[in-house]
């Protein structure tokens, strides 16, 4: 059945105090950094990036440099570099079964000492520079082709602002998954009974993936989104909603499912460009 958004009276968006900020921060990382020790076995961590498994399950790739408004270039292309020295720790992950992936337990932490640069972060709504920043397109892309395997989505973030305006999506809004080192976190389980493989590479224009497996997947998969709204709250600011669902596919093209993936309410950090239909929904006449 199709999943309607569950519009509710939206708070304005708050900044904490750099000092709540930063003892939130020294706890959750704590709390993971004690995760990590009581479960790390189940952590996937060979790799084989020089051999590939047979099958093929799905592949993307995401453009490396964009022209957003008022963003730097430098930073993109220091994003780049970050992008690089995150593809030496990931690419030719292996997941055997019963084993989890997790972003940051195999990345580390972003450190200038390991080569990492100042790249675009995004915080409360706006950007700055940060060590590390663009890391996020990689978590995009591996959630993003995620959707399209079976393996299991433990552990995503949605981001909760929406800082650019559409151009040239090929992906449905919310369909990304924010990290910020290490208690946001992305986490992939594999549940079947074969091995799963993530390939990723750089070329001249793109940041590529693939995930690849020892047998062939019985499904296919497609993801869309409904019920895609922009509200005006009272507040006066702009909200932006939808619901990400996903149909599964059998070998004859049947549809076996139609399930519910996740919900999304974003600030929007522009003002969007409405046709007269939108402002009935946007101004809550209808």
């Amino acid at each position: 059945m199709p999943q309607q958004v569950q519009l509710k009276v939206s708070n304005p968006p708050q900044s904490r105090s750099k000092i709540r900020h930063n003892l939130g921060k020294l706890f959750f990382t704590a709390k993971r950094r004690l995760s990590w020790i009581k479960y790390g076995r189940n952590y996937a961590q060979l790799k084989k990036p020089d051999i590939r498994l047979p099958y093929l399950i799905y592949s993307h790739k995401t453009p490396l440099v964009r022209k957003l408004r008022n963003v730097d270039m430098w930073m993109q292309y220091n994003k780049i570099t970050n992008l690089k020295l995150a593809l030496q720790a990931i690419n030719g992950l292996i997941i055997r079964p019963g084993e989890t992936f997790s972003f940051w337990y195999l990345l580390g932490k972003p450190t200038r000492s390991k080569g990492f640069l100042n790249g675009m972060v995004l915080c409360n709504g706006s950007f700055e520079p940060g060590i590390g920043g663009g890391l996020c397109q990689l978590s995009n892309l591996i959630y993003w082709m995620t959707l399209h395997t079976p393996l299991t989505v433990k552990e995503r973030w949605r981001h909760n602002y929406d800082v650019f305006p559409d151009s040239d999506r090929t992906q449905p809004f919310g369909c990304g998954a924010t990290v910020v080192y290490n208690y946001i976190d992305l986490q992939i389980c594999n549940n079947t009974d074969s091995e799963y493989q993530l390939v990723l590479g750089l070329d001249d224009d793109y940041l590529n993936g693939q995930w690849r497996s020892r047998q062939p997947s019985a499904y296919t998969f497609e993801v869309y989104e409904q019920e895609h709204l922009i509200t005006y709250e009272w507040w006066g600011g702009y909200m932006r909603h939808n619901v990400i669902n996903r149909i599964a596919y059998d070998g004859d093209g049947q549809v076996v499912a139609d399930t519910f993936i996740a919900e999304n309410h974003a600030v929007m950090m522009y003002e969007p460009m409405l046709s007269p239909k939108v402002q009935t929904v946007f101004l809550g006449l209808r």
